[in-house]
């Protein structure tokens, strides 16, 4: 029987268990060396306060787009954190702050691919 999955500490999508991992599963924290390597930096942190603000400023169903918190933390170079920025909405999906949609329906962050909103959990 496979444990329960977990959530990458970098990146938030679902760790998948794998039968090399049957040892250790209990130390396992990211879901790839890639992640492994790209720890949380001062920037990630930022743009999860800049989702928590944009989020506390507007109505209760309100949404945001990734890009403005990129856009909130920096103005001009906004673009390269377009993928830091999906990486903090789905961290905080995992922490019970947010919830990822598309079409107006509430989506597994670990799938969910092409443009995403970020609103407050219910």
């Amino acid at each position: 029987m496979t444990p329960e999955p977990k959530t990458c500490r970098s990146c938030g999508r679902e760790i998948t268990w794998r039968k090399k991992w049957e040892r250790n599963w209990d130390e396992v924290a990211y879901c790839s060396a890639a992640c492994r390597s790209h720890k949380i930096s001062a920037t990630d942190r930022k743009l999860e306060e800049a989702i928590r603000s944009l989020l506390a400023a507007r109505a209760a169903t309100s949404t945001i787009c990734p890009s403005d918190a990129a856009r909130a933390v920096s103005p001009d170079d906004w673009r390269e954190l377009m993928e830091p920025a999906r990486r903090a909405a789905r961290r905080m999906v995992d922490a019970g702050e947010v919830d990822i949609t598309q079409g107006g329906s509430v989506v597994d962050p670990s799938r969910a691919k092409g443009p995403i909103r970020i609103r407050r959990r219910p």
